[in-house]
């Protein structure tokens, strides 16, 4: 390098890196993000640099995050349409396997294109789970929250998301059960010490009730089994379905539906978990056993084998507390989705400011467009940042073992990002 532009490239190296000095800084001295364990890693795209990493190569239990993880892995094996269902006519009958599609009579994402299918065939329908035997939770699921409407089971052939919708309109005893076919199995109970909790077996498909309700609406997951998905499909189709357990057949073709999007929308913006651990599902329909390790499996050999860091990834949704990714090796993958995924279309199905930073000063205009992740004691947001100035940033803030209340550290994180947002 010769002297006279040897000044030049010192001024750029000394002016980049002071760029950044406040945001370090906070980081060092701000009580509020030092009193617990916090790692940050900011990247800038266009100069291809990590502009500030703060304990990014360490490794956070990720929570709902990890759903970024599921999204790519949907977006490098499915294409525009979800997989529905896999069938083969044999004789006088229809022989289907599930995808994992949740879209079935979900009341949520309802998609009707395998309902019109299965009930225009004229063949006796056959419903098969030979193509599954993974267990109906994640790996380090907690066990007690399969009653909570966030922990639904993983099955091959999702219905009505795999949970049953109570709702009270008024403030008498009447109570609608959806789907129809549980009402016979809703016990009132006099002596319940809540008002509004309904509580299901575990084991089971029986649910206790308060005697007397107020208005309210709960989702509580049903027990899923070969046979209830039978039951449940030939009450709406209104014809009988047999269930027999027939091994897959590399000759069965496909049935599309649901337009990913639509799934992935959903999934990040309102962080479904039952989508997530059913989009795994989706990403390994292709395969002779349905079971999102292996689409976890496949994304890691195909598509991750460059990651900064290694990282634990044992599920779909972060429900798990095995998972352990960092926040540079977010970033990375942030960089991934970026480059597959045309802006205008990826800040459509991330949530925006108007949900991620309420209470900030900035302008109306969204400027935050991430996944957050929450568990006890931890709060993560990854994603892009869009600068007053109009420059694209990727981040990703995470916050492990603090004692204190989650929306305390959601909002001071939205605040941090918010400060970068104005300055930069």
């Amino acid at each position: 390098m010769t002297r006279s532009l040897l000044p030049v490239f010192l001024f750029f190296l000394l002016t980049g890196c002071s760029a950044y000095r406040p945001i370090r800084r906070e980081l060092e001295q701000n009580p509020r993000l030092t009193d617990h364990f916090t790692g940050f890693a900011l990247y800038d795209p266009e100069k291809q640099e990590m502009v500030v990493a703060q304990n990014a190569d360490r490794h956070f239990v990720p929570a709902s995050n990890t759903k970024l993880f599921s999204f790519y892995a949907g977006l490098m094996t499915l294409g525009d349409s979800l997989p529905a269902l896999r069938y083969v006519s044999r004789n006088d009958s229809l022989i289907f396997w599930g995808t994992g599609d949740p879209s079935l009579l979900n009341p949520n994402l309802p998609d009707t294109t395998a309902l019109h299918f299965l009930r225009n065939r004229p063949e006796r329908l056959v419903f098969s789970p030979g193509n599954f035997n993974a267990r109906r939770f994640g790996p380090g699921w907690a066990w007690d929250d399969y009653n909570s409407y966030y922990s639904p089971e993983i099955t091959p052939l999702p219905l009505y998301g795999n949970f049953v919708r109570f709702t009270s309109p008024d403030r008498v005893a009447r109570l609608d059960v959806e789907p129809r076919i549980f009402r016979d199995s809703v016990t009132a109970v006099s002596s319940w010490k809540g008002s509004r909790d309904v509580r299901r077996d575990e084991f089971g498909n029986r649910f206790d009730r308060p005697q007397a309700v107020r208005p309210f609406r709960q989702d509580v997951p049903f027990h899923w089994s070969p046979e209830v998905a039978a039951r449940l499909l030939a009450d709406t189709l209104h014809r009988p379905v047999t269930v027999a357990a027939i091994p897959p057949d590399r000759r069965a073709k496909t049935v599309y539906g649901l337009p990913a999007d639509s799934l992935y929308k959903r999934m990040l913006q309102l962080s479904d978990n039952m989508l997530a651990e059913h989009l795994l599902l989706l990403c390994a329909s292709g395969q002779d056993t349905l079971d999102g390790t292996l689409a976890i499996r496949a994304a890691l050999q195909k598509h991750l084998t460059d990651l900064p860091d290694p990282i634990k990834w044992v599920d779909g949704s972060g429900l798990s507390r095995y998972n352990l990714i960092t926040p540079r090796t977010f970033v990375s993958l942030l960089q991934k989705i970026y480059r597959t995924v045309p802006q205008k279309r990826l800040f459509s199905l991330l949530a925006a400011r108007g949900s991620m930073a309420r209470g900030s000063t900035a302008g109306s205009a969204p400027f935050i467009f991430a996944k957050s992740g929450a568990l006890t004691g931890a709060f993560n947001l990854s994603g892009y940042l869009v600068t007053r100035k109009g420059k694209v940033l990727l981040f990703s803030m995470m916050h492990n073992n603090f004692p204190g209340p989650v929306a305390e550290v959601r909002a001071q994180t939205i605040a941090f990002l918010t400060k970068i947002h104005e300055r930069y």
